[in-house]
């Protein structure tokens, strides 16, 4: 119960779906968590509900001014951060014929600009206290192509760049960088997209033959939080039952 004893983590996205598991399973591995989100409703009550070793902060990952706002106030609060779950994201489907300018652009600065401002955001912090792990979420649709998800393939694939470049910028100062790659989870952003119909295909397609959950996915966050982990950094991991053991999701 303490693998997480003495970190402060900043988790984006955090109030619902996977960053919600993740909140939850950080506070009770002792980790001192900001849930950082733009739902306020959602992301106080979950503060609440963990206790004083949870904060919520209202913030949007494509903002410069709030992310330096976020990281002077963690660490005035809790501490230094000693790691940041780029876990923020949004899901929009659209061909490349079809999908107007303005959700290609919005997917750009919410999940790759984000990741990007996050990343920059904390390394001062993680620097000037011996090093720390940021653990960017992309998807399997950042490790192989699926029709009708070309922009939000493409900001995924970056964070996967992204997030082996920062590896090797960063490691020199025990920041390890890595990224996650689930593949489809049942939650809020992906059931507004079919609901328990598209939940079904889904499982139909994965070998494990179900869903996952975001109890599937928070134990890896832990993990890659973890001094467990100080040897792995500039890895991509997919959490995806098996889906990308062969052709990319849907392929």
């Amino acid at each position: 119960m303490d693998r997480l004893a003495g970190k402060v983590a900043i988790i984006t996205g955090g109030a619902m779906g996977q960053g919600a598991g993740i909140s939850r399973a950080y506070v009770a591995e002792g980790a001192k968590v900001v849930i950082a989100d733009v739902a306020k409703d959602e992301g106080q009550a979950l503060a609440d509900e963990l206790g004083a070793d949870a904060h919520f902060a209202h913030h949007d990952v494509s903002d410069p001014a709030a992310w330096t706002s976020l990281v002077e106030d963690t660490n005035q609060r809790f501490g230094p951060v000693s790691i940041l779950a780029n876990n923020a994201g949004i899901l929009r489907f659209g061909s490349v014929e079809d999908m107007p300018i303005e959700d290609v652009e919005l997917l750009f600065r919410v999940n790759q600009l984000g990741c990007w401002l996050g990343m920059q955001s904390v390394v001062p912090t993680m620097k000037g206290n011996g090093g720390g792990a940021i653990i960017n979420a992309s998807s399997t649709e950042g490790l192989g192509g699926m029709a009708n998800t070309v922009a939000y393939g493409a900001t995924k694939f970056a964070i996967r760049g992204m997030t082996k470049g920062a590896s090797h910028e960063l490691g020199r100062y025990n920041i390890r960088v890595n990224s996650v790659h689930p593949g489809m989870i049942d939650t809020p952003m992906t059931r507004v997209h079919g609901g328990d119909i598209a939940m079904e295909y889904g499982a139909s397609k994965i070998p494990l033959r179900r869903v996952g959950h975001p109890e599937d996915v928070a134990p890896l966050y832990v993990f890659l939080g973890s001094e467990e982990s100080s040897y792995i950094n500039g890895a991509e991991i997919a959490i995806d039952g098996g889906v990308t053991a062969t052709h990319a999701f849907g392929g």
